[in-house]
């Protein structure tokens, strides 16, 4: 399943929403999508949205559109 990740750079400071980011990750659950962002990165993440379907073409249109992978 491709999971759609936003987040905060920075856990320290307060959420704005003018600095949310997202990045795509293709996981078997939802829990282990969260696992392998906080495991990889600093970030504050704030939603994680499973997509497929329409939704997920509309997002592959988009030239920034790649899935993250993260080194074991």
């Amino acid at each position: 399943m491709i999971y759609k990740v936003y987040y905060q750079n920075d856990n320290k400071r307060n959420p704005k929403r003018e600095d949310t980011h997202s990045l795509y990750l293709d996981a078997p659950t939802e829990v282990e999508a969260r696992a392998l962002v906080e495991e990889h990165t600093d970030h504050n993440i704030e939603f994680i949205e499973a997509i497929e379907g329409k939704t997920l073409a509309y997002e592959q249109e988009n030239p920034n559109y790649k899935l993250t992978e993260f080194g074991e």
